[in-house]
């Protein structure tokens, strides 16, 4: 998993997610209502203000990097994702992705409350074993664990589909670590399957 993409990109991405479960008459999105739900109060962390040209400049590069596909044929063009395609991954692990990149690092009981709407899960183990698939990809991963907080019970879990933010200072550092080992890991697994291929003769 060699991408990485931006703040922007990342909700914009898990906006057109959460909004094909939770609201299918509407999908594909307009600009419009995207960037409504890219900026609503609710359910975001952190709640942003994106405008919509910003919005359209991070849908050209998730377009150029098959994300996102444009859908015609309306009175206005519309948005719809590619994700469970472009990972290869199932709809269960994509509605955690979702979840993790509108709302930031979780808890497994967390992100079966929170994917309530996007998919229910029938335990948390189940959440376990798809975050487990999850962080154990062959071509990288896509989640990892991080280092349980000080007091706290349960370990969390992050998505590893954009940089590491600028303001790591709000992180433990051990979870920052956590977060830019991961990332490390995916892109040398990209990099030996690049190898792989040019070795065949692919």
């Amino acid at each position: 998993m060699a991408d990485i993409l931006s703040p922007l990109e990342i909700r914009v991405l898990g906006t057109l997610l959460e909004k094909q479960r939770t609201v299918p008459d509407t999908y594909p999105l307009s600009l419009n209502a995207l960037a409504a739900g890219c900026n609503q109060k609710t359910s975001r962390q952190p709640v942003i203000d994106a405008a919509e040209d910003e919005i359209l400049a991070a849908l050209d590069a998730l377009e150029a990097g098959g994300f996102v596909h444009q859908v015609s044929g309306g009175r206005v063009v519309r948005f719809a994702h590619d994700v469970e395609k472009r990972l290869g991954i199932p709809g269960q692990s994509a509605a955690l992705l979702a979840v993790l990149m509108l709302r930031g690092p979780q808890t497994a009981g967390e992100l079966r409350l929170n994917c309530e709407r996007l998919h229910r899960f029938a335990d948390i183990s189940s959440v376990e074993a798809f975050l487990e698939e999850l962080a154990g990809r062959a071509q990288g991963a896509l989640v990892v664990e991080l280092p349980r907080l000080p007091g706290a019970r349960e370990k969390r879990w992050a998505h590893c589909l954009g940089a590491l933010p600028e303001a790591a200072g709000n992180q433990p550092a051990d979870e920052t670590l956590a977060l830019r080992v991961a990332r490390l890991e995916a892109e040398v697994a990209d990099l030996r399957a690049q190898l792989a291929s040019l070795l065949t003769g692919r």
